[in-house]
């Protein structure tokens, strides 16, 4: 069996690895580039040291190739962890600039999936997702603040889990507008993936607000941000996009624009070529490569 003792980097690492050892050459990557569902892998276990990802409990990972710029998910039944371990305690040493990016990773897990049902959403999904992003953005500060409170720590191990192991999606399938783009980002550039997606999960509501998104976006904030209820939709959610980016750059205290990581558009077109590789982001709004190239400009 593999024993992973990490955060999702780790633990996907070693599904990898765990997959690659039932091939004949054990290379992980034509299992990933083919897209190979995998049904067979070694026993993982998995002890979790970072609550972000969500890899403890589901069978999706996501591997990178440095040399190619690909950051690309594989899945499959096997790659389900056989059982993890959550001991709050285990993340107690963790620096608050990765809480704060893992943090954002749950909370934009969740609000991938939070528009994409949309009217055919029952309300007992989007409450159960609302309370997961509320519990994200009470605990992550004081997990910052306090590394060694035990409910702030295990109130967001929890948050992890749920927030992508398949019950909060409600049935829906989809790709994740959010981490379509941020995984091009961290392929070229190697960034923490939680603080690239708080700098472009903003502009992507930003950039896909109109009269048909604004209900949605202006309920996020009123539920999860406390945003003032009764106004008309349009301004609500613009005041939801709004404290969404005091949550990230204010309070998370993560830098606001790609430019402030040495990120420049050199490689936009590629990288918005290659984030619609399956073709459009369907969403709220579908996305094309253009589309992807504006969001990238805007969060500079």
């Amino acid at each position: 069996m593999i024993l992973a003792a990490g955060g999702g980097s780790t633990i996907d690492c070693a599904k990898g690895i765990a997959a690659a050892a039932m091939t004949q050459d054990g290379d992980v990557w034509p299992l990933v580039s083919q897209g190979v569902r995998v049904e067979q892998a070694l026993p993982l276990v998995a002890i979790l040291t970072n609550a972000a990802t969500g890899s403890e409990m589901n069978r999706g990972a996501v591997i990178s190739n440095m040399e190619t710029n690909e950051k690309i998910g594989m899945s499959g039944p096997a790659l389900l962890p056989r059982a993890a371990f959550e001991n709050p305690e285990y993340s107690f040493t963790l620096p608050a600039y990765q809480t704060a990016c893992g943090a954002f990773d749950i909370f934009n897990h969740v609000m991938d999936c939070y528009y994409l049902a949309q009217e055919s959403t029952f309300d007992v999904m989007l409450e159960m997702q609302e309370a997961v992003m509320r519990t994200v953005v009470k605990w992550a500060p004081i997990a910052m603040e306090q590394p060694d409170n035990y409910d702030a720590r295990a109130n967001l191990m929890w948050a992890s889990s749920l927030a992508l192991n398949g019950m909060l999606d409600g049935g829906t399938a989809h790709r994740g507008a959010c981490h379509a783009m941020e995984h091009e980002l961290s392929a070229y550039y190697d960034i923490t993936h939680g603080h690239g997606l708080a700098i472009v999960a903003p502009r992507w509501l930003e950039y896909i607000l109109n009269e048909s998104t604004a209900p949605a976006i202006y309920r996020l904030g009123t539920k999860v941000f406390q945003v003032e209820e009764g106004l008309e939709p349009m301004e609500g959610a613009k005041q939801a996009i709004a404290a969404l980016s005091r949550f990230c750059f204010e309070t998370l205290g993560l830098k606001s624009n790609l430019s402030q990581l040495d990120i420049d558009e050199t490689h936009f077109d590629a990288m918005a070529e290659h984030a619609c590789r399956l073709g459009p982001i369907v969403g709220p709004a579908t996305l094309n490569a253009e589309d992807v190239k504006a969001i990238y400009k805007m969060c500079l």
